[in-house]
């Protein structure tokens, strides 16, 4: 069966330009009418993506007030309608407050039947390219979302989220790692959403953000007087963290005497604060994370292995975005979704360039950095899409290209780019892949292991 014809609504009360019209649109499904309610009629029953609106309708064709109240009813029942209008020699000004009342565009009499064609033309193209993305939005909040908030589709992360969830109940301790910006303290976070401690605390701390000489008593508490500026006694995060996760992000960064006094609370699960004779019993949970090599620092005599395999009972690593197929754009239009709402309502969704600088971009910042260009994106951005130039990839690039001088590496980092770019186009599927690059299967499998790329 042939595809549908998208539907043209003609709201126009001059026979002769209707029949015109109708003959210069033969590959869409044209609809005519007259007046206002046969308009709201064709409005209700066929909901067309495109209308074309003569604003001198009657029982008003001299004036524009017919016209306008067509204009705010379909604007009121149907607001993702690009409305066309019609305005005569002078009438410019009606024109703009038509688009200040929500039409699209607007095209002047005489009509020119071609000029008027490439501007239904393009409004249709825009129309399908908002209402992919609102599908694409609701998805990746619906569908999409593992661990109660993390969303992917990519079979890396989600292997990642149901060894989480699995672990979840049980009371080993687990080790992220990840490079930063991956999300460690959101699936720090699922961990403890998805366990038996659920109702109790989640408390985070970087350790690598707090000074040596301030750690201890962050994480152990102090008595009153026990250091000048001691004022009162204060629990520490482990003790605040009774009955529930204490996350330690950075773990790597912990000094040696304090690894020492960490690794015999995780023995005895007791405390001392500081300046404290007496013990104090505390159930928390540890969970840590870093994206430092703890093996290669244990060789180093800068972190202790007896700690190590305290911490890492079990130990997940965390991919970067780059190698999650298929997610920036997911995560993309998430954060779009999130920004526009608070920040710039105007905005609805991603031009075609920009979806494409996204599927390309390596991304060394991983969800970080894409959360901070979409929402300076959505700032920037003039329309109601945002573009690849709202984006600000152009100085990474120069920078990129600047790095990259011998030959055979830019060849490589072309490929892996593109061939990343197939992938998530196809979401991993290795023919449609393969077609997409015009090389055989074989091929793609051998760039696939030659890059250590994964579908």
């Amino acid at each position: 069966m042939a595809d549908k014809k998208p539907t043209l609504l003609i709201v126009e009360d001059d026979e002769g330009l209707q029949a015109q019209l109708k003959w210069a649109y033969e590959d869409f499904e044209v609809i005519i009418a007259g007046d206002r309610d046969s308009a709201i009629a064709a409005l209700r029953s066929e909901a067309p993506a495109v209308v074309t609106l003569d604003l001198g309708l009657p029982p008003d064709p001299d004036g524009t007030s017919e016209g306008f109240a067509v204009l705010d009813a379909i604007m009121e029942l149907k607001p993702d309608t690009k409305v066309i209008v019609a305005s005569g020699h002078g009438a410019r000004e009606s024109a703009l407050q038509a688009i200040d009342r929500g039409a699209y565009d607007f095209y002047q009499k005489p009509l020119d039947i071609d000029a008027l064609g490439l501007i239904v033309r393009r409004a249709f193209n825009l129309h399908q390219i908002e209402d992919e993305n609102r599908r694409l939005v609701a998805n990746a909040s619906q569908d999409k979302t593992v661990l109660g908030r993390l969303i992917t589709g990519a079979p890396e992360m989600v292997k990642v989220a149901r060894t989480i969830e699995r672990v979840a109940s049980t009371s080993v301790s687990v080790l992220l790692l990840g490079a930063s910006g991956t999300g460690k303290e959101l699936l720090a976070q699922g961990l403890h959403d998805s366990s038996n401690r659920a109702e109790g605390p989640f408390i985070a701390i970087n350790c690598a953000a707090i000074p040596e000489n301030l750690l201890e008593s962050e994480l152990f508490g102090h008595e009153k007087g026990a250091f000048t500026g001691a004022v009162k006694t204060t629990e520490g995060k482990i003790e605040s963290a009774h009955g529930g996760t204490l996350f330690l992000d950075e773990v790597g960064d912990i000094p040696l005497p304090l690894q020492v006094k960490l690794l015999r609370f995780l023995q005895e699960r007791t405390i001392e604060r500081i300046g404290g004779r007496r013990t104090i019993a505390v159930d928390t949970r540890i969970v840590c994370a870093t994206h430092q090599n703890l093996e290669s620092m244990i060789g180093d005599g800068t972190f202790r292995e007896d700690l190590f395999y305290r911490l890492a009972e079990i130990v997940v690593r965390i991919p970067g975005l780059a190698e999650r197929h298929g997610d920036p754009v997911l995560l993309a239009k998430a954060f779009l979704k999130r920004f526009a709402g608070e920040m710039n309502p105007a905005v609805t969704g991603f031009a075609p360039d920009a979806l494409s600088a996204i599927d390309a971009h390596e991304w060394p910042g991983n969800v970080r950095e894409l959360e901070n260009r979409i929402k300076r994106a959505v700032i920037m951005a003039d329309g109601k899409l945002v573009h690849a130039e709202d984006l600000d990839f152009e100085a990474d690039e120069e920078e990129e290209s600047a790095a990259v001088l011998n030959l055979k590496a830019a060849r490589e980092q072309s490929d892996r780019r593109v061939i990343r770019h197939a992938l998530s186009r196809s979401e991993g599927n290795i023919s449609n892949t393969a077609k997409l690059l015009g090389i055989s299967r074989p091929t793609l499998y051998d760039l696939l292991k030659q890059y250590d790329l994964h579908a």
